[in-house]
């Protein structure tokens, strides 16, 4: 256009916008007839997701807000205004319908931006606004970090009927055409219902338009930061039972391995609601501090049988049996110089062996009185009584100490197969414990 027909466009809008306005009130209803309800158009798009508390179940999305309806009092002949046929005013000079998000969460309740509004000349009104909303959003954490939310955002007129304003939806579902990726979350859809509710302090009836934002935590971040430590130190843990007796550190690193649970188990408690649904990987960490727990208890007891002392009692026979052959076969715990395949000797053959002779006994004992043919009686020192009671003295006590000496090893070994059997035990526990969580999440 020339200069000229842009100035006649400028003035022609000017004059547009002084007949319309001039009796207009935005106060009231833009119907001809206050019996007929006005029908209001309603749509989203969801430009991106700021954050998700999960703590106080509040989500913080960015929206656009779209309304359109018919203001029957704002039409006009295109033909007698140059064409004009669409113009751009501030929305407060226009009757707006109260449309607000009801489960509304900000402490503020800030609304819409004031942006301009799209006026056609048939009255059709349409109004675009972007808002970042903080709405209410029901979280279960069951499966975190495997979890899916669904938080709804619902949209209603707060003073206008049923028989008032009828709000409908535009479409089937939110927009999401222009959605910026959240690191966190997945979108997996936002459709759209509508209702009409009858609340308890009024009989019209009241329709509201809500949106379900079907949500997916991409769990990556959490599964190695939060998951696969836990997993490597509940592994660690059964190795407790592998250390040697002697080396002092089996109690410490159970206590260790349970220290270090509790501070994952705090770190994953700090972001999860105080819900009575224990989120998944809680359950994990309190099944494997409990079973931590049991291990030292057992390393405790293990440790005591371990270091019975020469006063102990005999290895009972049913123990012997039990512990010492089957256990021990099925562990595969051996002396030095054996291996699993080995030929097993009967417990106590050495000891029953060592007992009626050996290199600590002397050559004569038990032949005290006896003459050995062929030896002087008074050069032969085996006819002296002094003599031969003080080596079987020391014969005796050489017998009592491999006695208890064997008995000590006995317990000792009970201590090492139970640590063997054990460690496997919980380290099918953990395992079976893993693939449960894994599973469940699936």
């Amino acid at each position: 256009l020339s200069p000229g027909c842009r100035g006649a466009q400028g003035r022609l809008a000017y004059k547009l916008l002084h007949d319309l306005f001039a009796n207009y009130s935005s106060a009231l209803r833009p119907v001809e007839d206050t019996d007929r309800a006005l029908n209001v158009t309603l749509q989203v798009t969801l430009s991106q997701i700021i954050d998700m508390d999960e703590r106080n179940q509040v989500l913080t999305s960015y929206l656009w807000v779209r309304q359109t309806w018919l203001d029957a009092h704002l039409t006009w002949d295109k033909e007698e205004y140059g064409g004009i046929d669409s113009i751009r005013i501030p929305s407060s000079y226009v009757w707006r319908p109260d449309i607000i998000l009801y489960n509304n969460a900000d402490e503020q309740f800030g609304g819409s931006m004031e942006t301009n509004v799209v006026l056609r000349s048939d009255g059709h009104i349409m109004w675009d606004s972007p808002a970042i909303t903080k709405s209410s959003c029901k979280v279960d954490v069951s499966y975190f970090p495997f979890d899916g939310q669904q938080c709804r955002l619902t949209f209603g007129s707060w003073t206008y009927n049923g028989n008032q304003i009828d709000l409908r939806n535009q479409l089937d579902s939110g927009d999401l055409r222009d959605f910026v990726e959240n690191v966190e979350w997945e979108v997996l859809g936002m459709p759209a219902t509508r209702n009409v509710i009858t609340y308890g302090c009024c009989s019209e009836p009241y329709p509201d338009v809500t949106y379900t934002l079907l949500l997916r935590r991409r769990a990556s971040f959490y599964i190695f930061n939060l998951l696969l430590p836990c997993i490597m130190v509940s592994f660690l843990a059964p190795l407790g039972f592998y250390l040697p007796a002697d080396s002092g550190e089996k109690v410490s690193l159970g206590v260790t391995v349970l220290l270090a649970l509790t501070v994952f188990q705090l770190l994953v408690a700090e972001s999860m609601p105080p819900s009575e649904s224990v989120p998944l990987i809680g359950k994990y960490y309190i099944a494997t501090m409990t079973m931590i727990t049991a291990s030292t208890a057992l390393t405790i007891f293990i440790m005591n049988v371990h270091h019975c002392g020469p006063g102990a009692r005999p290895v009972p026979p049913w123990a012997r049996r039990l512990i010492l052959h089957h256990m021990a076969r099925l562990c595969c715990v051996y002396e030095v110089g054996e291996s699993c395949k080995s030929p097993r000797r009967a417990p106590g053959g050495r000891a029953a062996l060592g007992d009626t002779g050996g290199p600590g006994e002397s050559p004569g004992e038990g032949q005290v009185g006896t003459e050995v043919p062929g030896c002087p009686w008074d050069h032969c020192l085996c006819h002296h009584d002094a003599l031969l009671s003080n080596v079987g003295y020391i014969a005796g006590c050489f017998r009592r100490h491999r006695a208890n000496q064997r008995r000590t090893g006995e317990w000792k070994k009970v201590a090492k197969v139970m640590d063997r059997f054990f460690m496997w035990v919980f380290f099918l526990m953990v395992f079976l414990m893993s693939v449960l969580v894994l599973g469940n999440a699936a």
